[in-house]
């Protein structure tokens, strides 16, 4: 899988020894509470090392998901958040980032080029996302990548059942805004 580098960032294929950093960045109620109710919480223990040993290694070496760790370029070892593109009818994108991370324009910074990947090395033609209808940064990312509001709709999250908005980007539309620089 293909190491990419943005002016700020380092993301390269996740490995298991992510397992620890992971453990300690992400079980926290301002990263997770906006995310599917397939993550269990309170998050176990062992979750980060069950989860990327049982189910997002072995996606990824099948060829189902292309998994980053999310490092800062100065410490490309350190891992401070993920971004996954995944084969799916559903949903094709996820992220999180470590608290002392967020809202410094590092996810965005991170979707460009994880999208890219999507269109042009993968060849797809459609990118589909969900977020709940309260997690208003995530939506103006999608927002500015050129994607559109497709459906709402119920659906579970770590905090309960909530209304849900689903993005759809297009190759065309990811094509225009980036022709346009309005990308991100």
């Amino acid at each position: 899988m293909t190491i990419i580098e943005t002016k700020r960032l380092h993301l390269r294929p996740l490995v298991i020894e992510d397992a620890g950093a992971t453990q300690t960045l992400f079980p926290h109620w301002e990263i997770v509470k906006f995310l599917s109710d397939k993550v269990p919480w309170p998050y176990p223990d062992d979750g980060a090392l069950s989860f990327y040993r049982d189910v997002a290694l072995p996606a990824a070496e099948r060829g189902e998901q292309w998994i980053w760790a999310i490092c800062l370029k100065e410490r490309p070892s350190e891992l401070i958040g993920c971004i996954n593109l995944r084969e799916s009818n559903a949903e094709n994108r996820g992220f999180w980032l470590g608290l002392p991370w967020q809202g410094r324009g590092l996810m965005s910074e991170a979707c460009k080029p994880v999208t890219a990947f999507w269109f042009d090395t993968l060849g797809k033609d459609r990118l589909v996302v969900s977020k709940a209808v309260a997690n208003i940064g995530s939506s103006r990312l999608s927002e500015k990548q050129g994607a559109r509001l497709i459906a709402v709709e119920e659906r579970g999250f770590v905090s309960g059942r909530q209304l849900a908005e689903i993005w759809e980007l297009t190759r065309e539309d990811w094509e225009e805004a980036s022709a346009r620089g309005a990308a991100l």
